[in-house]
Order: C-alpha cells, then sequence, then structure tokens
C-alpha cells in the first residue's frame, strides 16, 4: 500500500520503511488543506492571544473538539459478541431447571481526512531525527484495563483469587425451585407441613452449591493452563466461568470442557454413596437422592455435543485436532448445537408428558404442557443464541491478530509549543507525515494535535494559530507499545478512551501516532472478510 505525502502524489514504495507500513485509514490528501468556513462538517476555529492577526479583533474562542471515535471492544466473554467487538473471554455455563426435585439445564460458552497526532522516530521516517527530538519515555508495563465489575451481582467470596457473583436472577430460580420442590415434598412427607418450603429452600442453595463446584472445575483448570479468568457468576439457568483467553492447543480445550462434566458425575456419585446407610422416605433421604439425580442430569446435559455446552467444546477441541483448524471445530461444533436446540424444543415437551423421565408425567416433572413448552423454548434459546455467539467469536479471534498497533501507526513529525500551524503542517507534508506531536524545548512530548481541531481551522487563520491550542496532553494511557496487537491492543485503547495515542518503541522512543478511527475501520475491515 502506498501513502500520501505533502503534495498529494503516492510516494513510491520505496520510501516506505520496512518497519512502518503506510496505514489504511484515508485517501491522499494535503493536510494543509482542510475545510474552510462554511465547509460542512467545519468545527468553530480555535483563538487565543497569539491566534489573532495584527490588526483584527479576536473572534469569538472555541475550539474543535475531537471525540474519541468508538474502539471495538475484544471477547468476552464469550461468547457474549457485541456489536464492532466482543469483550474477548470465553465462558462456561452450567446449570439446570427444576422437575421432580432435580434440575436441569446448562450452558457452556460457554470491526478520511487528514490526522494530526504523533511524532516518529527516524525508522518509521525513513530520515534522521536530530537526538533533541528523539526524547527516550520510561518503560513500564502497558496500560491496564480496569477491572470490570459485573452489573447486579453479589460477591460471595474469591475462591483461588476468582470472584463469584450471584446474579439477582438466581434469586427468582431459587423461589422456583423452592415453590416446586416444595409441592412434591408435601406428597411425600407430609407431615413436614409449611416446614417443607424450608426443606425445598435447602435444596436449590444446596443444589447451585454443586453448580459452583462444576465451575470451580473450570476454572481450576484454567487457571493450571495459565488462562486467566474474569469471574464465576451464578444467574437463572445454572453459573458460567468466564475465561478470558482461548485454550493453545486441542487437547488443553477438551480437558478443559470436560471436567466441570466429570466433577458433577463424582458429585452425583459422592451423593449416591451417602444416601445408601439413610433410611428412605426421611428428609435426608429426599434432599440426597434430589441432588444425585439433579448433578447426574447437569452432567449428561452438558456432556452434549453441541456449543454452548461443555460437549460442545469437547467436539470442537476433537475436530481441532483432526483438522488442525480450530474454526473449523467451532462450526462444527455451533451447527450440532443449533440441531440441539430444535431437538429441545420439540423433545422435551414430548418427553414429559410421556413420562419417559418418571413413573408418569404428573409425577415426574409435575408441571402442565404450557409449562414445559416455555421451559424448553427457554432452553432451546438459549443453545441456539449460544452456537450463534460462539461462531461470531471464533470468527472475531480469527482475525484479532490482524490489528497491530505498528502497522496502524501514521507517521508524525514533532514540532514545539509555539509553532505555527501552518509552519507545521507544511512541515508534515513535507516529510509524508499525517500527524503532529507537540514537544517541548528538550524533545519531550507534551500533547497531540487532534485531527478535528485541525479541520476546525480555516486556512487564512492557520499561520496565526499555534498548534499547542489544538493539542490534547498526554496521559500514561496515551503512550502504547508499538508492539502491542490483537487482545492486547484494544485492551489498552479501551482503557484510556482517546482520538489519538502515542506509539513508542519498546526503548521508548518515538514511534508514531495511532488514531482510534483508523484502530475501529481496520477491526470493521478484517471482519467483513470471510474466514
Amino acid at each position: 500500500m502506498v501513502e500520501s505525502g505533502g503534495t498529494g502524489r503516492p510516494r513510491p514504495d520505496n520510501e516506505e520503511s520496512a518497519e512502518h507500513p503506510a496505514t489504511p485509514a484515508s485517501p491522499a490528501t494535503d493536510l494543509a488543506k482542510t475545510p474552510g468556513p462554511g465547509t460542512p462538517g467545519t468545527e468553530p476555529e480555535p483563538t487565543g492571544p497569539e491566534a489573532t492577526p495584527p490588526g483584527e479583533a479576536a473572534p469569538a474562542e472555541a475550539e474543535a473538539d475531537g471525540g474519541a471515535p468508538q474502539t471495538p471492544s475484544a471477547p468476552g466473554d464469550d461468547h457474549r459478541a457485541t456489536g464492532a467487538h466482543a469483550d474477548e473471554h470465553h465462558e462456561t455455563e452450567s446449570g439446570a431447571g427444576t422437575g421432580a426435585g432435580a434440575g436441569t439445564g446448562s450452558e457452556a460458552g460457554g470491526e478520511s481526512g487528514t490526522t494530526a497526532g504523533a511524532a516518529t522516530s527516524g525508522a518509521a521516517t525513513g530520515q534522521p531525527v536530530p537526538p533533541a527530538l528523539t526524547p527516550t519515555l520510561p518503560k513500564g508495563p502497558p496500560p491496564q484495563r480496569p477491572p470490570e465489575q459485573p452489573r447486579g451481582g453479589l460477591l460471595m467470596g474469591r475462591p483461588f483469587g476468582v470472584p463469584v457473583y450471584v446474579a439477582p436472577s438466581w434469586f427468582l430460580v431459587a423461589a422456583l425451585i423452592t415453590w416446586v420442590f416444595g409441592n412434591q415434598l408435601d406428597r411425600v412427607l407430609p407431615e413436614l407441613g409449611a416446614l417443607r418450603y424450608l426443606v425445598s429452600l435447602f435444596f436449590a442453595v444446596a443444589f447451585y452449591a454443586s453448580v459452583l463446584i462444576h465451575e470451580l472445575a473450570h476454572t481450576i483448570a484454567a487457571l493450571r493452563f495459565k488462562l486467566p479468568v474474569r469471574r464465576i457468576q451464578l444467574q437463572f439457568f445454572g453459573g458460567v466461568s468466564e475465561i478470558e483467553k482461548e485454550a493453545e492447543t486441542p487437547g488443553r480445550e477438551f480437558w478443559l470442557a470436560f471436567v466441570g462434566p466429570l466433577l458433577s458425575l463424582v458429585l452425583a456419585g459422592v451423593f449416591y454413596l451417602a444416601l445408601q446407610p439413610v433410611e428412605p422416605g426421611t428428609v435426608p433421604g429426599v434432599l440426597l437422592a434430589g441432588l444425585m439425580i439433579s448433578n447426574l442430569i447437569v452432567a449428561i446435559f452438558n456432556l452434549l455435543p453441541g456449543l454452548p455446552l461443555d460437549g460442545g467444546r469437547m467436539l470442537r477441541a476433537v475436530v481441532w485436532k483432526l483438522t488442525g483448524k480450530p474454526m473449523n471445530g467451532t462450526i462444527a461444533a455451533a451447527w450440532v448445537g443449533r440441531a440441539l436446540a430444535v431437538s429441545v424444543l420439540i423433545g422435551l415437551p414430548l418427553l414429559t408428558q410421556s413420562g419417559a423421565l418418571g413413573s408418569s408425567a404428573e409425577d415426574s416433572v409435575g408441571m402442565d404442557t404450557v409449562t414445559d413448552a416455555l421451559l424448553a423454548a427457554i432452553l432451546a434459546a438459549i443453545i441456539w443464541t449460544g452456537a450463534g455467539n460462539s461462531l461470531r467469536m471464533a470468527r472475531l479471534r480469527e482475525h484479532l491478530p490482524e490489528l497491530r498497533a505498528r502497522t496502524l501507526t501514521r507517521r508524525a513529525v514533532p514540532v514545539e509549543t509555539h509553532t505555527p500551524l501552518s509552519e507545521a503542517l507544511r512541515r508534515a507534508n513535507d516529510a509524508g507525515a499525517r500527524a503532529l506531536v507537540v514537544v517541548d524545548a528538550h524533545g519531550e512530548p507534551l500533547s497531540l494535535v487532534r485531527e478535528a481541531a485541525i479541520v476546525g481551522v480555516p486556512e487564512h487563520r492557520r499561520p496565526w494559530v499555534a498548534v499547542s491550542g489544538l493539542a490534547q496532553d498526554l496521559t500514561e494511557g496515551m503512550r502504547v507499545s508499538a508492539e502491542l496487537a490483537g487482545e492486547d491492543l484494544l485492551d489498552v485503547l479501551r482503557a484510556t478512551p482517546a482520538t489519538e495515542y502515542l506509539v513508542v518503541e519498546e526503548t521508548g522512543e518515538i514511534f508514531g501516532v495511532l488514531s482510534a478511527a483508523d484502530v475501529e475501520r481496520a477491526f470493521v475491515k478484517a471482519m467483513a472478510r470471510p474466514s
């Protein structure tokens, strides 16, 4: 790709530095030629003491405000895709609806104009930069994304350093389990009276404690594989472990998914053994039997081979191993998940009403036809949506590495505080740069000149406007490493929203300026390409 220089003509490829390829952002446009007064989209010109030419009255002071473009946010989740970008993390979910003292249900899951803003080193521009204008910035880790807090969750603890939250929807399903299981207890243990609801509430809490153990199994496996876990959340249809990174190998992906159902099977076995010495028809016997059946159903349901269930992730790992391509595994498991959603929608009401889950429909489920159909529709919608989200997140992960700070950075020139805008633009055009950095007398960067502010200054006013009046002060979060790429790059940009960022080498030398608009355009372009 070629990049426009100061004359508006394409520069030969041999003038482009190998370390600083052309950016994909804007058409070839002379930096000095920006809209004047009356042009649609322009903003009021900024003025100041030095912005008024001799013999003229100072116009009303105004400054173009360049709002930060929306930076694509990286994956969740997830399997919780959002717009252009999903918060990059992986989710595994498990859970259940209720019936005959046992719950079922599980989820696994779980991408113009001229710009001003940066200075570059000699390697970036192809021309030597005086030592005074090549400052060395202090080294340090890149800005970290602030910890994300869930919306509407009650913190219950931090096992293994991972926060566990209970969503408000959990209280709704706990009340539902208490009511359904309490009515069943009235037939088995009528002597309990109103105390049956206290016993059924204990069952609901114990069942979700089992779900938490299922999720902790995923969490421990993820931590063992050096995968960060954002949080565990208990909610309406079970639990979700939010794992922020993808497993590096199909073997790790398989075991990361398998440990959850395995723990549920182990718990079912433990409750079965504990049930043996207990007298049938007693409160402990009924509770242990209910917990055994619930964990067995959770394990079996999670092992079904379709995303977003744990079994779907296991199928994905197998196809990944056979084909060598994780995307092939995701596609196969996602379509099996969609077929599974249709099967649940049709098959679950038929099973419950036929008595296949017990001696009779009334005894095994205790719900009428409408309730069965509603439960099936909710489960099918969750599975279908999760499968689609898995496909979108896989596509996002496939294209994220294409977003590299080094390749998206714009060339720029350093200018001192009181340099007139017209002179600064002349220097930028002569150097083939598309951005400006304001530096002090020692070459230390102070601020980045905003593209929107340049556009707002009429051409005849530019000799009287200093660049310092159009610049945004640099903060530590606006210094970006040239080595950042993919999710790490998006995390840094989200941590400090801005229109432009100063890009630096590992040695601390200035490499250039990264425009958030360029990142967004590159992201959308990458996502538009087929996988």
